[in-house]
């Protein structure tokens, strides 16, 4: 199988990076799944309807979201009615979260991929349940070769530390664990020791002539003086599409090749060959 999964869209240029480029990337290589995390998409903060379905029109199957999930407040609502739309899975159920942070998609084909996102603690404002238990219970609810063909892991977190520890402790059970949340594409693209494919973190979709997507007037502005400045918005260059590409096993679902995938804007390109 054919898997990609794009990073934290955010702003204008992501989305338009989304739009422009995912339709020819999912002919050209032939995905059989695409993941986009859209917690940043509607001017860096949070996500909507309209702009959902504006990726599912370019090729996405399934959206995830993070930290910044219900910054639109429409998305508390959306995400009942819309089963391709997950949060992070390890809400508390007293926090009565809507949505939800797992999920079997059935390809046309009857191919099943299993998609979960989990959001890290450390250095995150926002404290949920232990994402490594969660983790457990919903791998051991999709067994990869059983229950599901592939499975994508989201973890959603801050530190570097936190999403290896998760790519490792899913090692061998998901094809992917992936990182959002930080915006910045790392270069450690490998597959672990029992066949997961992993990547710390798989960069932004938007304009890199930026602070991790935002303005970068404000943001130096704010680290030099100490000061509040301007409302953090997204700067409006041209964006880069960033994600990572995977081909699984058909007999196991783990990974046998991953590489990334750069186009646009202001990071060098990679395109997987075909």
């Amino acid at each position: 199988m054919k898997l990609a999964y794009f990073g934290d869209v955010v702003g204008k240029p992501g989305r338009a990076a989304v739009v422009d480029y995912l339709p020819g990337l999912r002919r050209d290589l032939k995905l059989d799944f695409v993941v986009v995390n859209g917690e940043n998409a509607a001017g860096g903060f949070g996500l909507t309807e309209s702009i959902a379905n504006d990726f599912f029109n370019a090729g996405a199957d399934c959206l995830t979201l993070g930290d910044h999930a219900w910054d639109q407040r429409e998305a508390l609502t959306f995400i009942e009615r819309e089963p391709r739309l997950l949060r992070p899975a390890n809400y508390p159920v007293a926090a009565g979260a809507p949505g939800k942070g797992a999920h079997v998609f059935v390809l046309d084909d009857g191919r099943r991929v299993g998609v979960a996102q989990l959001q890290g603690n450390v250095f995150m404002k926002q404290q949920l349940e232990n994402a490594f238990q969660h983790a457990d219970r919903i791998l051991d609810d999709m067994p990869l070769g059983l229950a599901v063909d592939a499975m994508i892991v989201d973890m959603h977190c801050e530190a570097t530390s936190e999403k290896m520890a998760m790519g490792h402790h899913c090692d061998g059970r998901a094809s992917l664990v992936v990182g959002s949340h930080t915006h910045v594409p790392t270069a450690d693209i490998m597959i672990l020791e029992a066949g997961t494919g992993y990547q710390t973190d798989a960069g932004m979709c938007g304009d890199y002539d930026s602070v991790i997507g935002m303005r970068k007037e404000n943001s130096v502005q704010r680290f030099a003086t100490q000061l509040p400045g301007e409302r953090y918005a997204p700067a409006l260059g041209d964006g880069t599409l960033c994600g990572v590409y995977v081909e699984t096993d058909d007999q196991t679902g783990l990974a046998k090749r991953i590489e990334p995938i750069r186009m646009g804007g202001r990071l060098a390109e990679h395109i997987p060959a075909p």
